[in-house]
């Protein structure tokens, strides 16, 4: 297949080529786009030939839900068999946004788009060309991030191109992203709203809307054994090729305890790299030290993660050694991802 590969403008798109993608999406192809948070790979989410695509292209396990992207908050209704007024209150508050919602489904949603579930998951992206998109097509787009299973999540075109060309119809280059995690997830089928997957949207932002709110007890630990109400619950995600450890504690201690590791490794040939920040880069002695950002500013810190992952897999380096980003509002939902990253490998010194 040769894949379409298109620039658009992030915010005023040109409408023949939205028309082109749109026309791709209603025969039942593939289109990958820009969102705000990552590249998600597209598909008729009323179409359950067009979600067995999905599947197919990222080499994605049948049972792992996709969710719906919607344009406009009515589609919501015809999907779902109810909104709860909690979930009408948040989206009211984060819709269009990085916040994505589980409903129990109509008939109008194929298995094939659920994972086999009786559950919806739902959003309405902040990203004016994706929204642009999903009115083109039939209204309802499936997409997931726009990556081969377990690889990093896109934030970049070049990714998705990495990945997923000759495997999809089209992809729309948006240029960056803009927060470079995926949404929050949270499930409404409950008593209690229940976060599945934390995102730019924290569990403290949607209690001030609608009050409690409590969090999946998995969500920082593997537990391959649950089947998954949500995309992520179950399978290992966004893993770079070499082993990737966490390493916790005190900053001079973490500090001198990688240097240490480095060291034993180059004398045995072996190359290392490090992820750390503005303030530590300079400290560790790898040949290859990536910073996220500055401790700061811990969007630019979510914003690079996975663009750091990815760019070790084009450098020779046996192991890498990251520290934690435990940041006081979105620290949850970028050690979810570090920790998936690294199978769960974390060492406290």
């Amino acid at each position: 297949m040769e894949t379409i590969i298109e620039k658009i403008d992030p915010v005023h798109p040109d409408f023949a080529i939205m028309g082109q993608a749109g026309e791709i999406l209603r025969r039942g192809g593939l289109v990958a786009f820009p969102t705000e948070t990552v590249y998600g790979l597209g598909g008729d989410a009323l179409n359950p030939e067009a979600s067995e695509k999905i599947y197919k292209a990222k080499g994605r396990p049948s049972d792992n839900p996709l969710i719906v992207h919607i344009a406009d908050r009515e589609a919501l209704e015809g999907i779902v068999k109810e909104i709860p007024a909690k979930a009408l209150a948040l989206a009211e508050a984060f819709w269009p946004g990085p916040l994505t919602m589980i409903f129990e489904k109509n008939g109008r949603v194929p298995l094939a788009t659920t994972g086999g579930l009786d559950t919806v998951a739902v959003r309405m992206p902040g990203h004016a060309a994706a929204r642009e998109l999903i009115r083109r097509s039939t209204g309802y787009i499936a997409a997931p991030s726009a990556n081969v299973s377990g690889r990093p999540s896109p934030t970049k075109a070049v990714h998705v191109i990495e990945d997923l060309n000759g495997r999809v119809e089209m992809i729309l280059d948006g240029g960056p992203v803009g927060i470079g995690l995926e949404s929050t997830i949270v499930d409404f089928t409950g008593q209690t709203p229940m976060i599945l997957r934390p995102g730019y949207i924290s569990g403290g932002m949607m209690e001030r809307v609608i009050g409690p709110v409590c969090m999946d007890r998995g969500l920082m630990a593997e537990d391959s054994s649950v089947r998954p109400k949500a995309p992520g619950m179950k399978y290992r995600h966004y893993a770079p090729k070499a082993e990737l450890t966490i390493v916790e504690g005190e900053e001079n201690r973490v500090v001198e305890t990688v240097n240490g590791w480095i060291r034993e490794k180059e004398a045995l040939g072996l190359r290392c790299g490090v992820i750390a920040t503005d303030e530590t880069a300079g400290l560790y002695r790898a040949e290859t030290v990536m910073s996220m950002g500055s401790r700061e500013d811990e969007e630019s810190i979510a914003r690079h993660l996975f663009d750091v992952l990815r760019r070790f897999d084009f450098l020779d380096v046996a192991c890498i050694y990251s520290e934690s980003f435990h940041t006081p509002r979105m620290g949850q939902a970028i050690m979810n991802r570090l920790l998936k990253a690294a199978g769960h490998r974390v060492i406290r010194v």
